[in-house]
């Protein structure tokens, strides 16, 4: 399975994986959620989206799921135009907050029920189980029933639900929010070394300063800076002017 998805993806390499065009978003008619999003994201690209609480950032991820219709403009995710509200394969979610995820009786059956609803066969979803549990470290609660777990434990197992899936691009939102200290360094290794194209949203800016290559910052519905995380991050002026805070160690460096 991991040679399937090793080629598929080499071929992926070749295309952005990403490419919002002038997308705008309203929930009603008075004002813009979104506004002139122009966006590119590379495959294989670890990417944060920060931003003060009502930028956008949780409106942007559900645009790029296809689960809300854009007002105007488009998404492409390798250059397919995203059909809203028709399930994408390619595209994973993982939501803010695990027990929204998390529905069956015992764990091996929420990792299987992405597969299974993709009509796979028995063995196929029997593998692909088996390869997110090891994948996310969590083969010893397969038999778990979900709601027993820690708040960690259930992060990994939503994480090991979407990637069972196989998608190209993985949306985390706040995947940090309710972990403890030894579970986020746990996320934050796994983050690392994470083959497919992540975006992730979150307020735990020294998260993405450790896992992101890029880091895109949105106010009130509008990108207004994107580039290298240190320098976005370390800018006292822009980050305050956006209801942000300079990182705790970026603040030493200057």
């Amino acid at each position: 399975m991991k040679e399937l998805t090793r080629s598929s993806r080499l071929i992926k390499l070749q295309t952005p994986a990403v490419t919002i065009s002038n997308l705008g978003f309203a929930y009603t008619e008075s004002k813009n959620t979104l506004t002139d999003i122009n966006l590119q994201i590379s495959a294989g690209e670890s990417v944060g989206l920060i931003g003060a609480n009502g930028a956008g950032k949780t409106t942007l991820f559900l645009t790029i799921c296809g689960i809300l219709t854009p007002t105007y403009g488009e998404i492409k995710l390798f250059e397919k135009l995203v059909q809203p509200g028709i399930f994408n394969p390619d595209i994973g979610l993982v939501f803010q907050n695990p027990d929204d995820q998390l529905l069956c009786p015992r764990v091996r059956d929420d990792i299987a029920f992405g597969p299974e609803n993709m009509g796979l066969s028995a063995e196929e979803v029997d593998k692909r189980v088996c390869v997110a549990l090891s994948f996310t470290g969590i083969s010893h609660l397969i038999d778990r029933v979900p709601h027993h777990l820690s708040g960690g434990e259930k992060c990994m197992v939503a994480i090991a639900s979407v990637l069972a899936m196989l998608p190209q691009i993985i949306l985390y939102d706040e995947p940090s929010a309710n972990l403890d200290l030894r579970a986020r360094r746990r996320l934050i290794k796994f983050l690392q070394t994470a083959p497919e194209t992540t975006i992730i949203s979150s307020h735990d800016l020294e998260m993405l300063l450790e896992v992101c290559d890029r880091v895109i910052l949105l106010n009130q519905g509008r990108i207004v800076a994107d580039g290298i995380p240190q320098n976005i991050m370390s800018d006292r002026i822009l980050m305050e002017a956006n209801g942000l805070e300079v990182p705790h160690s970026l603040t030493h460096h200057h």
